[in-house]
Parts: structure tokens; C-alpha cells; sequence
């Protein structure tokens, strides 16, 4: 588990880009789960997941987790690789369903979904956080106590 956990406790790069992540992700998130900024909340995202995109209840309700809770733990720097991996998982599976729509986000209307381009970003910024674990002010470092 410390393996996990270890993180150079001065590094700016890692603490910036999982706070990016965390940042850009929680929005989409908390309207999921909690139905803020317009959101429809569990219920309505629940029923969207498994009526309309024919997702598995378990299926559903973990995107919702993983999408809150590794947001939410990015930005406090908490289990940081895990929530890191499981946001990157999660969005494997969100993009694969845009593959068809190309590179381009639907900015113009002319295709009928959203392209590759941020999804490409939000890997990206994924990775870092996996490999450099939390970096500065997280949680993580204290709770491992590192000696960089």
C-alpha cells in the first residue's frame, strides 16, 4: 500500500495535474450524483445510464462513484494513483463510444457526437498523476510520511 501512496512531496507537476483533472471532472460529477449545475441527479442519471444507454444498474452506479469520489479524492490528493487509474478506466470506456465521431468536439453540430479530442486531454492528464502519485499538498504524502 505505501507503494501506492509514495509520492515526491515537493512536485508541482503532479500536484497541478491532478488538480486539473479533479477541477475539470467534479462538475460533471456532483450534477451526476447531486443534481448540481442543472444536473438530474442519481435518479435521473441512474435512469439515463441504465433506460437509455442499456447499462447494468452495478455499471451505473459505479461510473457515478468512480466519477464523484476520484474527483473529489484528485483534488485532496487522497489515493491519488487509484482515483487517478479509475478516472482513466472510467473514460476508456466514455470515449470508445465516441470513436465514430472522429477528433473534433461537436462545436458546430455537424456530427452527431461529441469527437476524441478531450478525452485525449483528460488521459494525458491521467497518466501524470498515476505515475508521479500526488505530489505537493496531497493527502497521501502525509499519510505515508515520505523522506524525499
Amino acid at each position: 500500500m505505501k507503494r501506492i501512496l509514495l509520492t515526491d512531496s515537493t512536485n508541482w507537476t503532479a500536484l497541478i495535474a491532478r488538480l486539473a483533472l479533479g477541477i475539470v471532472i467534479f462538475p460533471h460529477a456532483a450534477q451526476k450524483l447531486l443534481g448540481w449545475f442543472g444536473g438530474n441527479g442519481f435518479t435521473g442519471t441512474m435512469g439515463y445510464f441504465t433506460e437509455v444507454l442499456g447499462l447494468p444498474s452495478i455499471v451505473a452506479l459505479f461510473v457515478i462513484l468512480i466519477e464523484f469520489f476520484g474527483s473529489l479524492f484528485l483534488i485532496f490528493g487522497l489515493l491519488t494513483r487509484v482515483s487517478a487509474l479509475g478516472i482513466l478506466g472510467l473514460f476508456i470506456g466514455v470515449a470508445s463510444t465516441n470513436l465514430k465521431n472522429g477528433f473534433f468536439m461537436n462545436w458546430t453540430g455537424t456530427q452527431s457526437g461529441e469527437g476524441l479530442e478531450y478525452f485525449i486531454l483528460l488521459f494525458g492528464l491521467a497518466i501524470i498523476p498515476i505515475i508521479l502519485g500526488a505530489g505537493k499538498a496531497g493527502i497521501d504524502s502525509l499519510l505515508v510520511k515520505n523522506k524525499y
